[in-house]
């Protein structure tokens, strides 16, 4: 039998990171809790039915009486949402966020009023001198968007 392919993903720093080969449905929650939790207009997550955590344990906080949700106690990472029903991961922290595009809002009560205007909203295309030099003095120390043995990477002495 083939084996299924590995999604794999994690958390900003890389301490924390998952491995899932069996995807659900892909959801924007927009209750409350998912706004504050993920700090954002919603929460992005698809449901994992046999995730593993490959590096790291994430740190998790009981979000209700019903649902606890997992983040990196290093660098803070929203990453899972678990209730009696299943994992859910959150889908900006897979290392291919398209291996889930949402299929499906839910909670609609809670979604903010602007929402559906947001795709009409004017878009900056013009890069000034200005922001290429302070994007070209970036130096990122984020986990690359793949696993890796070691993280962060050995400084050779």
């Amino acid at each position: 039998m083939p084996q299924a392919e590995a999604h794999t993903g994690g958390c900003q720093c890389g301490a924390v990171r998952f491995r899932v080969t069996r995807l659900g449905r892909p959801s924007i929650c927009h209750c409350r809790m998912c706004q504050k939790a993920f700090g954002g207009f919603f929460g992005p997550l698809v449901t994992a039915h046999n995730a593993v955590w490959a590096r790291g344990e994430p740190k998790w906080f009981q979000s209700s009486n019903a649902a606890r949700r997992a983040f990196c106690g290093d660098c803070g990472t929203p990453l899972a949402y678990e209730t009696r029903y299943g994992l859910e991961l959150a889908i900006g922290a897979f290392d291919d966020p398209t291996v889930a595009a949402p299929e499906i809002q839910v909670n609609l009560n809670d979604r903010l009023p602007f929402f559906a205007g947001l795709s009409t909203l004017p878009e900056r295309t013009e890069v000034s001198d200005e922001w290429r030099d302070f994007m070209a003095g970036i130096h990122s120390n984020q986990h690359p968007d793949h696993d890796t043995a070691d993280w962060p990477p050995r400084e050779d002495t």
